[in-house]
């Protein structure tokens, strides 16, 4: 078999392309998620603490003076951007939260696994069993 017939086959498993799709997906949920952090839930978290623009926090550790986070960075001065490690976390926990409700509900609706069927006896457990009967039956016909 050719390398390349190997790979299309590889390539074309269902699960291959069922993983693609979860793959777009889920970059285009992680879209969505942080436009609705960044112009939803941060809004109002940045008024509460007097900054419209919460993702422009920062700890600026060189001690020379910068206006916001692009002058820093361009600059190139050391920063701490917690505003922006803050809304990553919050998009996060949104994603995670998501995908918990959406596989709890799918998981909800998958048929529950047949149970196990029992093995079957082993010879010798079988040739024990017949030990065991011929053992109780002398010891009824003794009594």
């Amino acid at each position: 078999m050719s390398f390349l017939k190997e790979f299309r086959d590889f390539a074309m498993r269902g699960s291959v392309i069922d993983l693609a799709i979860g793959v777009i997906i889920g970059a285009a949920f992680g879209k969505i998620v942080n436009a609705l952090v960044n112009n939803v839930i941060m809004p109002p978290i940045g008024l509460l603490l007097g900054r419209v623009d919460f993702s422009s926090l920062f700890l600026n550790l060189s001690g020379q003076p910068a206006a916001s986070l692009k002058e820093a960075t361009d600059k190139g001065l050391p920063v701490l951007a917690y505003g922006v490690f803050v809304n990553t976390v919050i998009e996060f926990l949104i994603i995670a939260f998501v995908l918990f409700v959406v596989i709890k509900q799918i998981n909800r609706f998958q048929a529950p696994p047949p149970a196990p069927k029992a093995p079957e006896p082993t010879a010798e457990e079988k040739l024990l069993g017949e030990i065991r009967d011929i053992l109780k039956s002398q010891g009824t016909t003794k009594a």
